[in-house]
């Protein structure tokens, strides 16, 4: 099978094509390049090779480019809340508009299979204890709400001759060369390394559900081999039943993981997202997935990293591994427009 990856110099992408190739696919990256600048990393297993790589926006990419794949993997997205929210306008035209324009080209160009990047994020305030993917969404930013619409859009494309999967990702943690330290169990391990202290801003009760980035690229190989018949049209929410905490506990755990760290709480937060998730569907449906991670064991291969590679508080802050100041540098620049277009 032919692969096409967007977004394939990310955080996951960086990640999921090394695991592909492992299983005999043949793998073609698309990125457009913000975060290259950021490389935390080195090994032979996580350096990614491929058949080729397009260097193109998103927004600029045409049906020729799509001939021949047997498969699109979507992940090429402006990608949490912060950098959504920065610009909400310049959001829905890369995220809502270019994704469905992307999945629409891809069915034009003979593409049978397309699987798309979600979030558990669609959930927002959980109206239910426990959602589930038959839970009305209720997306509190711009970037969830562009994913609402993305799996609403596309999966009208999904017939006989185009299956669509959607992969309702977890919060996501773990190392990965092109690394992020904007997400919560990545940016708690990298503060206890540098500092020995979490001094969380809030009380940490909100529940947010996480899922090593491993376990994301296992999902998204096992949506590629299941049969159509399967996954076509269907939605997966991404994780693990026990991997649901509190905020306040995974901090506890990455205090515990690592030695001499002081950790403070402080009072009810702002932020009103807080959702659990069952993840009963892709655990019983989706052939061949488990989840081999949890968040001790991912906060242990952090320490194990950052000791290895002597990661210093100037390289945990530097810029490119975390979104929003990345591209307000870029912008700021002047590498990138208004539009977030490259200008050279």
């Amino acid at each position: 099978m032919k692969v096409l990856v967007t977004g394939s110099d990310g955080y996951i992408g960086s990640r999921l094509v090394p695991t592909l190739l492992a299983q005999n696919y043949e793998v073609v990256g698309l990125d457009t390049g913000y975060y290259r600048d950021g490389w935390l990393y080195s090994a032979p297993a996580a350096t990614p090779r491929f058949a080729a790589q397009i260097n193109k926006d998103l927004r600029n990419v045409t049906k020729d480019d799509l001939r021949g794949f047997d498969a699109v993997v979507h992940l090429a997205e402006l990608s949490n809340d912060p950098l959504g929210q920065n610009k909400p306008e310049v959001t829905f035209k890369i995220n809502h508009q270019g994704s469905v324009h992307l999945a629409e080209l891809a069915r034009q160009a003979g593409v049978r299979r397309f699987v798309y990047a979600s979030s558990c994020s669609v959930y927002g305030v959980g109206a239910q204890e426990i959602v589930s993917e038959e839970s009305p969404t209720n997306p509190q930013t711009t970037y969830a709400e562009c994913k609402v619409r993305v799996e609403r859009d596309v999966g009208r494309m999904g017939d006989d001759r185009f299956c669509v999967v959607f992969l309702r990702n977890a919060t996501a943690y773990g190392a990965s060369p092109r690394m992020r330290f904007d997400i919560v169990l990545n940016d708690l391990c990298g503060l206890a390394w540098t500092t020995k202290r979490i001094a969380m801003t809030s009380d940490g009760s909100p529940w947010r559900p996480v899922v090593h980035i491993g376990d994301i690229c296992h999902a998204v190989g096992c949506a590629l081999a299941a049969p159509a018949a399967t996954v076509n049209r269907q939605i997966f929410n991404v994780g693990k039943d026990e991997e649901n905490y509190r905020v306040r506990q995974i901090a506890e755990i990455v205090a515990e993981v690592f030695p001499g760290c002081e950790l403070s709480f402080g009072a009810s937060g702002a932020d009103n997202r807080s959702y659990r998730v069952s993840f009963a569907k892709i655990a019983n449906m989706l052939p061949g997935f488990h989840c081999s991670w949890n968040v001790r064991k991912g906060a242990q291969e952090l320490r194990d990293l950052f000791e290895r590679i002597e990661m210093s508080p100037e390289t945990f802050q530097f810029r490119a591994f975390t979104r929003l100041k990345q591209l307000k540098y870029l912008t700021r620049t002047h590498q990138i427009d208004d539009n977030f277009f490259w200008k050279y």
